[in-house]
Formats: C-alpha cells, structure tokens, sequence
C-alpha cells in the first residue's frame, strides 16, 4: 500500500512539474506574440499616419504649382486598394522619397509653406520610429521563430499550433526561395 502511494504522489508531482514547465513556455509565447503584435499596431499607426501626411502634401503641391506629370501616382492609387503594411511601407518609402524631390524642387512653395515643414517633420520623424519599431518587431519574431524551432519550446509549439511567423519584410528565413531577398 505504502509503494501505491509513493507511486502516486511522485506521478502527481511530475504532472505537475511537465504541467508548470508547459505553462511557462506556453506564457512564453503568449509574451512574445504580444510584443510582435503592439509593434506591428504602431507600425500600422505610424504608416497611416505618414499615408495621411502625403496625400495632404499631394493636395497642397497641386494647388500652388502647375505640374504635367502625375505627382504621388502611387499614393494616389493606393486610396482604393487594400495592402499589407509591408507593401504600403515600400509605396510610402517611394513617396517620401518623390516628396523630397519635390521639396528641393519646389523651394520656394516649401519655404513658404507651413502646412509642407510641419509634413516634412512628420515625415522623417515617422521614418525614425519606423525605423526603430520594424528592428523591434523583427527582434521579437526572432525570439518566437528560434521557440518555434528549438527544444523543448517545439513540443508546446506543435501543440499549440504555434507557426513561425515572417520577418516585416516578409522574408521567410527557412525556405529555399533566395528572391524574397532582393529589394
């Protein structure tokens, strides 16, 4: 009878430590995934806004200069199409940089305008908190994947169902396509 009990209460004992070591790892996760997602709403945030700035610039820039060609194509494309903050992020990055262009084109209409410095401002602070937020965001999901991949974080991970997850410019490091590397 005494063997019965130590049986028992040393199976209840290691239940309850696999049990603790898989809550932990599964908080892990959960602390992780959080992390990737509060950057990945900021990036979202920051993206509007900076989307929002340069379709104020557009209509600023028509109404003082007479220009042939299309200014801000993309952006203006883009009112009507649903994307990925990835490929908003690389349109908004060609805007910014057509915006610049503009700028030192235009010198006059910007040194004039407040309206156009208080966008420029916004704009490159915009592309230092981008900055910062996608090495975050990439940091975390780094963490996650190498759980995802290593033990004993892969058995929580399959139970879970718990997939790796991509990179914010999209590349995926496990599969064998080298194009999604080129910029």
């Amino acid at each position: 009878m005494d063997a019965l009990i130590i049986y028992f209460v040393i199976t209840l004992v290691v239940i309850c430590i696999i049990a603790t070591v898989y809550a932990l790892m599964y908080n892990k996760f959960n602390e992780i995934s959080i992390r990737i997602d509060e950057a990945e709403a900021n990036i979202d945030n920051i993206l509007r806004s900076k989307y929002d700035a340069l379709n104020r610039a557009i209509s600023i820039i028509k109404g003082n200069v007479e220009i042939d060609d299309e200014i801000f194509e993309e952006i203006v494309k883009l009112r009507s199409r649903k994307i990925s903050n990835f490929a908003l992020d690389r349109k908004l990055v060609e805007a910014s940089n057509e915006f610049f262009k503009l700028k030192e084109q235009y010198k006059d209409l910007y040194d004039s305008s407040d309206e156009l410095k208080k966008i420029s401002k916004l704009i490159k602070s915009s592309d230092e908190k981008l900055v910062t937020l996608k090495e975050y965001f990439n940091s975390n999901v780094s963490k996650y994947n190498k759980l995802v991949k290593s033990f004993p974080t892969n058995v929580v991970a399959l139970i879970s169902k718990y997939n790796e997850k991509l990179f914010f410019d999209r590349k995926d490091m496990s599969d064998e396509d080298h194009n999604d590397f080129k910029l």
